[in-house]
């Protein structure tokens, strides 16, 4: 990347005007998990490789809403700040159960908020949720609203048979966003970077989403993710040393550990954050569940760079550091790993059942 590059990206860095950070979080994850074998079994006769060990599954009654109020409730609980103070609602995903009306009204209402509020649903595929924590940022850090929610949910998506249906899972996390004199972990800066790249999309009324193969790695993925993070080194004249930990956007198990490795950190940094092996690739909650997973276990004065990815193509970089006042907090909500650990195995039948994949009518 070129001198010139790096200097008009450092001029587009976003910092609130006052500290904003996230006040409370909370992370859901279905119940049922999807061994990858098991799709093995059905369509290779066991002979594909693995990416990763299983994935999570909605169940029945389980959508994008569901989940999200599931996290929400988490979130407000840990921030011990009324529903009622939020001055902004906002879910990001890009399977919402609706094409013509919000999932953020109905979460809203859901979790006791007040009927003053904004509420919006977000949508940049996979950093839908980093963009709704950004726009949360800006509202809290110009002292519009006290308190504002960002919420990354999506549920499984793949064509039977294709690729996804190894990786493609279900959950996500929310956020409370509020003053940083309360937060648990400051928000630092953001820095975006965003380009028109065909590597992933799915068309109005098109079932399952498709890829645009070659694009996919080199000239999508870790080329915006290594780019924000760069830039975010340079505008704040850290490098990855200075980091406890790193957490970036989980399509898979090796494209998180390479982009890491390209921008210079170590297996053990970005350890913690990686949940994909486990639970599959959460889409819009897919960096930021790994968040919640390492928020629940740092310490004061830790750093934490998050870099998200939405095909698209864009991702969103933050720097947190992590406050005095996550030190001696009472369990408030059930933590990631716990939600991880709670598991119920299915197999391919009914997989198909819970995602509808058999059309009835």
């Amino acid at each position: 990347m070129t001198e010139h590059t790096h200097q008009h990206e450092t001029a587009r860095l976003l910092k609130p005007e006052h500290p904003v950070g996230i006040v409370g979080y909370g992370a859901y994850v279905p119940r049922y998990r999807l061994p990858a074998k098991e799709v093995a079994r059905v369509w290779t006769d066991g002979t594909a490789g693995l990416p990763i060990i299983e994935k999570s599954v909605p169940g029945l009654d389980e959508d994008v809403i569901t989940m999200s109020i599931e996290a929400a409730r988490n979130a407000v609980a840990r921030a011990q700040v009324p529903a009622s103070e939020l001055r902004a609602v906002w879910v990001g995903s890009e399977s919402h159960p609706y094409a013509v009306k919000p999932t953020s009204t109905l979460v809203a209402e859901a979790i006791g908020a007040s009927t003053s509020i904004q509420a919006a649903d977000w949508e940049f595929a996979c950093k839908a949720g980093t963009e709704a924590m950004v726009a949360a940022m800006g509202f809290v850090g110009s002292r519009m609203a006290p308190y504002a929610m960002a919420i990354g949910m999506d549920t499984a998506q793949g064509r039977p048979g294709d690729a996804l249906e190894y990786t493609a899972g279900a959950g996500g996390a929310a956020f409370v966003i509020g003053p940083g004199e309360e937060s648990l972990a400051e928000i630092e800066c953001t820095y975006s970077f965003v380009t028109d790249t065909p590597d992933f999309w799915r068309r109005q009324y098109a079932k399952y989403p498709e890829h645009g193969q070659r694009f996919t790695g080199e000239p999508a993925y870790f080329k915006h993710i290594t780019t924000a993070g760069e830039a975010m080194f340079q505008a704040t004249n850290t490098k990855p040393e200075d980091y406890a930990y790193a957490v970036f956007h989980q399509p898979n198990a090796k494209f998180p550990q390479r982009a890491g490795q390209m921008l210079g950190f170590t297996p053990e940094q970005i350890k913690t954050g990686l949940l994909v092996p486990r639970i599959g690739n959460t889409y819009s909650g897919a960096a930021i569940i790994g968040l919640t997973a390492i928020l629940d276990i740092a310490k004061p004065g830790e750093r934490i760079m998050l870099v998200s990815f939405g095909s698209g193509a864009g991702s969103d970089a933050m720097v947190l550091r992590v406050t005095d006042k996550i030190a001696g907090k009472p369990q408030l909500a059930t933590t990631t790993e716990q939600y991880i650990e709670r598991r119920t195995e299915i197999d391919y039948a009914a997989y198909v059942r819970m995602r509808g994949k058999l059309t009835m009518k």
